[in-house]
């Protein structure tokens, strides 16, 4: 049977957050009789409960009549009317809710349509349509053009450009790669980041949006992290608050990072009303829209004072959870400058000791012998090589556990 799926999908592994997960299951047996039962510090994901509010409105919207009928793709009047104004307070940005925001069954749905619907399948690495993506960057951007016959084109993230890579050079690359610069369609950018935690600055959107512009092509901006911060006078950026941003871009949100609401799978895209409305034909013949009880709820967080307490409180949460690990760390002999220290999300992006070969023989080491649960920097792209990264989304004890078993087992820097 599985020969009659399509080469793209046939070539694909199963995510890597998955599968780092498989095998901590296989191993933990072993490792609870050492005393080192896996923490996992791998996904991307508060394991936190959300905010008692959001539950509270779930509940109550079960009982509203017609809410159990089929939804729309695009999403309930009252969702996109609550979406729009959750932006215009947060961003200073205006959005037409009929035309301009469509939801999403998360944004990882989103962005895999998104793309789904951008690109013209191809066979032939040249003759395929390009997307620029960020590498190290969220995994499956690559992995969702592949799938659709499109290529990931890396634009390198690194420490020396800031993680912020000149589009210039980029097309430079890739024309010197042989590829055709006319086959670019789009940029994803992904600010503040995964793997990193980097964020940008406003002038950075603006060349973004210039750079497209210029070209003809689209912006695609995953704003995922951008309520998990840490200064407030350092709030991430939506691109749409760059003057004529909707001429190019679209910006993906999501309610699972600042609401710890991972599993309820909702979010939005808005910005440009041609693409977001040609994005909605896909979804049309697709899916038939988000449970309404859900919508209710997230419309209701999404501009409640529970909310945004919420978010502050979960913010601070991370800080701490972050410091527990970088002193920790410090202590074991990472150089870590306080400008290295993520001003968002609750990731930290470090480098592997020297005396291993690879990223993931560092991580497979680290799970191994100390049952800590991490992601290899190469699952990112070819520039994390050498990397490596953490979540800090569990408890405060087991993060400061993380710390003592590596000083037991000797997981020193040098």
């Amino acid at each position: 049977m599985e020969n009659l799926f399509n080469d793209y999908v046939k070539s694909l592994e199963t995510y890597i957050m998955f599968r780092i997960k498989q095998k901590a299951a296989e191993l933990a047996p072993e490792l609870e009789k050492k005393g080192r039962t896996p923490i996992a510090l791998a996904m991307g994901a508060p394991v936190v409960a959300p905010p008692e509010f959001v539950t509270k409105k779930l509940t109550e919207a079960l009982a509203l009549p017609d809410i159990h009928t089929y939804s729309s793709p695009r999403g309930e009047k009252f969702y996109l009317e609550a979406v729009a104004k959750r932006m215009k307070s947060r961003f200073g940005v205006e959005l037409n809710p009929k035309t301009e925001i469509f939801s999403l069954i998360g944004s990882k749905e989103g962005l895999a349509n998104f793309i789904r619907a951008l690109i013209n399948p191809k066979t032939g690495e040249k003759e395929r349509d390009i997307i620029l993506i960020p590498d190290p960057g969220y995994a499956s951007y690559k992995e969702m053009i592949k799938t659709n016959g499109g290529l990931g084109y890396p634009m390198p993230l690194v420490k020396e450009n800031n993680y912020m890579p000149d589009f210039d050079g980029v097309i430079e690359n890739l024309k010197r790669d042989g590829f055709d610069e006319k086959k670019v369609k789009a940029v994803i950018i992904n600010y503040p980041g995964n793997p990193t935690g980097a964020v940008c600055t406003y002038e950075y959107l603006e060349k973004a949006v210039a750079f497209c512009k210029k070209r003809g092509i689209l912006l695609i901006s995953d704003a995922a992290y951008c309520d998990i911060y840490f200064n407030e006078r350092e709030k991430p950026h939506s691109v749409l608050e760059i003057e004529d941003a909707k001429d190019v871009a679209v910006e993906f949100f999501s309610f699972s990072k600042p609401y710890a609401m991972t599993g309820w799978r909702l979010g939005w895209v808005c910005g440009n009303e041609a693409a977001v409305n040609t994005f909605g034909k896909l979804k049309s013949t697709i899916d038939s829209g988000i449970f309404k009880a859900i919508q209710k709820a997230g419309a209701d967080v999404l501009n409640s004072k529970e909310g945004d307490e919420y978010i502050k409180e979960a913010s601070c949460g991370f800080k701490k959870k972050q410091m527990i690990l970088v002193n920790g760390l410090r202590e074991l002999g990472w150089k870590i400058d306080d400008s290295d220290i993520p001003k968002a999300t609750f990731y930290l992006w470090l480098p592997v000791p020297e005396r291993f070969s690879t990223s993931a023989e560092f991580t497979d080491a680290l799970l191994e012998k100390s049952g800590i649960v991490a992601v290899p920097g190469i699952a990112f792209g070819e520039n994390g090589e050498g990397m490596f990264r953490i979540s800090a989304v569990s408890t405060d004890e087991k993060l400061q556990e993380c710390i003592d078993r590596m000083k037991a087992d000797g997981f020193y820097f040098e």
